[in-house]
């Protein structure tokens, strides 16, 4: 009779200690996936200034007519663009913003302008922000699939029914006469 007690409590007690470790687990991705929720928000944030502040000064009227013309047409396709086809908008207003800034001499022309040196600097920031808010967010993302790729997380279920992370993948390669200027 003790000899079955004993295994019983035994049994109990893995048992406990398995529930407990799948619950952290369970408890860990969910922490990773309200870490992308929030990474996803702060990347949005910083496109959504990208192409606001690109638009400024499209309409500004500090630049050429035509590369005012491209550069509002991406920026107000990439804040217009539905969910499946924003990562290739926003690499569009990033070619745009390449092309337009490409030579170190119509950076200095818009700084010249008057408001200018403002607007330029407000889009060099920008533009740099971008690509360290898409790392962190691309970062969370793989560390939640990492966890959701292990066997434990997928036979006991514990991601529930949240959709499977996915990464931002787009062209963010800033303007290089852009950013040295205000490096």
């Amino acid at each position: 009779m003790t000899a079955t007690l004993v295994w019983t409590l035994w049994i109990l007690a893995a048992l406990v200690v398995i529930g407990l470790y799948l619950s952290w687990t369970a408890g860990r991705l969910d922490r990773l996936h309200a870490r992308i929720d929030a990474a996803r928000a702060a990347l949005d944030a910083q496109l959504l200034r990208r192409a606001s502040v690109a638009q400024e000064l499209a309409t500004s009227g500090v630049l050429d007519p035509a590369s005012s013309i491209v550069l509002y047409e991406a920026a107000h396709a990439a804040r217009q663009a539905e969910e499946e086809q924003r990562e290739v908008a926003e690499s569009e207003l990033s070619q745009a913003l390449r092309a337009v800034f490409e030579d170190p001499q119509q950076v200095e022309e818009v700084r010249e302008a008057p408001g200018g040196d403002a607007a330029a600097s407000e889009l060099a920031e920008a533009v740099r922000r971008v690509p360290m808010a898409r790392r962190f967010h691309n970062d969370a993302v793989g560390s939640a699939r990492r966890l959701r790729e292990h066997r434990k997380v997928r036979w006991f279920r514990l991601a529930g029914h949240a959709a499977f992370p996915l990464a931002f993948e787009m062209d963010d390669e800033p303007p290089a006469a852009l950013v040295e200027r205000t490096a």
